[in-house]
């Protein structure tokens, strides 16, 4: 048994992420300042002895004894993260800061949730991870953007200068259960449109792309990712290798849920990027992960979490 800190626990990755490790018999603390993540994800978990939720900003230190921290913690969809974007970025610079800090004192392994936003829009496709990035500093969506690049360094800042054991993940998009029916992200967006019977908003002409990965495949990648070796830090792309355009989401998602609902057209927005699929050769390499939920095996289970919470 390990104990094993979760920042953003509360949210929709952190929360499967909790279940999970719970289910493995560790002992989990799971931390949120409840923005965006909501107790609804882990009121399950509460009669659980093995679990803690505690209500905090990762923006200020937090002192704990344990082994392993996952730092999850941030905004993670335009809405949200647009909402207050000086927050968005002191939550993963002050939060990468606060958590690498105590994983320096307690000597634990910290795993940091970085994302497929590091490359911008990409002139590279597939994206490896070794390729940097084209993001717009100055942009709408920087305060996201680099402020997990920010986190990025100071990892491998600290690892280098500190010796702590770090490991780097970018999430590409993830769906599943529990997101949340105001997110913002296109997958629940789509969902939630079309069972309401909402005119679908598809920005642009629908043809930009996404790869979509379901919450139980990330969950698993992250697993393997922090318990992998001590000499690899990464980062390494979580994500599904098959790209859609989002007119394609579109379309499945009015046939999956039988909705009359049509498609409308509006502006893209800005920085929005047109291609987005990750080079996963690096996981199947270091942590032998691929993901295994086809799109709509995991629409279906999404679908009937939405139908329940609507």
């Amino acid at each position: 048994m390990k104990r094993i800190l979760i920042t953003g626990g509360a949210g929709f990755i952190g929360s499967h992420l909790c279940e999970r490790l719970l289910f493995e018999g560790h002992e989990v603390l799971c931390l949120d300042n409840f923005f965006t993540g909501s107790k609804d994800n882990i009121r399950h978990l509460l009669e659980n002895k093995h679990f803690e939720c505690i209500r905090h900003d990762i923006i200020n230190p937090i002192y704990l004894e344990v082994d392993q921290i996952y730092n999850l913690a941030c905004p993670a969809s335009p809405v949200h993260y647009q909402y207050n974007p000086i927050k968005t970025i002191k939550t993963s610079v002050m939060g990468a800061i606060n958590t690498l800090g105590l994983a320096k004192r307690v000597k634990a392994r910290i795993l940091q949730a970085s994302t497929s936003e590091v490359y911008g829009d990409p002139e590279i496709h597939p994206q490896r991870e070794d390729y940097w990035g084209r993001v717009n500093p100055i942009g709408i969506r920087s305060c996201y953007d680099e402020g997990k690049r920010a986190a990025e360094c100071l990892m491998m800042d600290y690892r280098r200068q500190n010796h702590v054991d770090v490991k780097i993940v970018r999430i590409f998009n993830t769906y599943g259960p529990r997101m949340a029916v105001s997110d913002g992200r296109v997958v629940s967006n789509f969902i939630v449109q079309a069972l309401r019977g909402d005119e679908i908003t598809v920005y642009g002409q629908g043809g930009q792309t996404r790869s979509f990965c379901y919450v139980d495949d990330l969950v698993e990648g992250l697993i393997r990712m922090m318990n992998s070796e001590k000499d690899f830090a990464g980062p390494v792309n979580l994500g599904t290798p098959t790209e859609f355009t989002i007119l394609e989401l579109a379309r499945m998602v009015i046939r999956m849920t039988g909705s009359a609902s049509r498609i409308v057209f509006l502006p893209l927005p800005q920085d929005d990027p047109v291609q987005r699929r990750p080079d996963i050769a690096l996981a199947r390499e270091k942590i032998g992960w691929e993901p295994r939920v086809p799109l709509e095996e995991g629409l279906e289970k999404t679908i009937a979490y939405f139908q329940q919470v609507l």
